[in-house]
């Protein structure tokens, strides 16, 4: 009696293709210094004496939830600005790391502004 192997696949040559091709888990830190890397690109410039943006990051499954603290200079467009980090951080974390990204939250942690910088040195004077 013959049997057409054609007609009928073999178990263990029937292939799940999602399967196949393995797992890569990319860890929350990662994550995180591919988005602050973003915010620094969206910006138009880090301000004189701030720090530059940083970011934490918590995944779930093929999802992130992104959080961007920065320093901007004021007076500037505030919310032009914290747009273009969204949107930036959105694009970059999706493309680069292929997670989807469900929220970006931008808190702005100090205004610098030009008016009330003082650029002297501080401190006790001998």
């Amino acid at each position: 009696m013959a049997t057409d192997l054609a007609a009928a696949p073999a178990a263990d040559t029937a292939r799940d293709p999602v399967r196949d091709r393995g797992a890569t888990d990319i860890a929350d830190r990662v994550v995180a210094k591919i988005a602050a890397q973003a915010a620094r690109e969206a910006l138009d410039r880090v301000p004189k004496g701030g720090s530059k943006p940083h970011a934490s990051v918590v995944v779930h499954r093929d999802a992130a939830r992104v959080a961007v603290t920065l320093e901007l200079d004021y007076p500037f467009d505030v919310g032009r600005q914290c747009g273009a980090v969204r949107s930036r951080v959105r694009s970059r974390v999706e493309h680069l790391v292929g997670l989807e990204v469900h929220e970006v939250t931008v808190d702005v942690e100090r205004l610098h502004s030009a008016h009330t910088r003082d650029d002297t040195p501080r401190g006790r004077l001998s």
